[in-house]
Parts: structure tokens; sequence; C-alpha cells
């Protein structure tokens, strides 16, 4: 990970901004996958897909703390991410079956 040193708050500031404005890009490119996915879905205890939330979680979990983040953050943010989306999932599931 290649990190700039910042040589004034605002110009620090200026990074995280940019940064948010990816990540949150990002979340909504992994929510759009997340949404085809419900197509090749036969249930809504598909969809759920507890088995894969867990391997999800482990997974992130590892790479925060190989990274040096705390792994109870990102498991905290990915739990709530991921429960937004299954509701998305599920939404778009039920849609999809619809017609």
């Amino acid at each position: 990970m290649n990190i700039e040193k910042c040589t004034t708050l605002e110009e620090a500031r200026e990074k995280i901004d940019a940064v948010d404005e990816e990540i949150v890009k990002l979340i909504a490119k992994r929510n759009e996958y997340i949404k085809q996915i419900a197509h090749f879905k036969t249930s809504v205890d598909e969809v759920k897909a507890e088995e894969r939330i867990s391997d999800v979680i482990s997974r992130v979990r590892e790479q925060a703390i190989d990274l040096g983040l705390s792994p109870n953050l990102i498991n905290d943010l990915y739990v709530r991410m991921i429960d937004a989306m299954v509701e998305s999932e599920i939404a778009e599931f039920n849609n999809a079956k619809s017609f």
C-alpha cells in the first residue's frame, strides 16, 4: 500500500476525502454484483447464504490483521454492509421472480 506523506492538515483531509469517495464507489460496485447474484439463486434461504457470509467475514478479518487494522472494526463494518446488501438482494430476488 502506497501512502503519500502529507505536509498540511488540508492536504491530509483532501486525501481522506478522495479515499472516502473511492470506498463509496467500491461499495456501490459490490452492491451491483450482489444484485446480479440474486438472479442465480432459487430461494430466499439461498440468498441469505450464511456460510458465504461467514467466509467473507473471516477473509476480511484476516486481511485487516495483515494491514494493521482492527479486525473488530472491519467485522462490524462488513456485518452492517452485508446485512443491508442481503436485504437488497432479497428485494432483487423477489422482483426477478415476480416476472
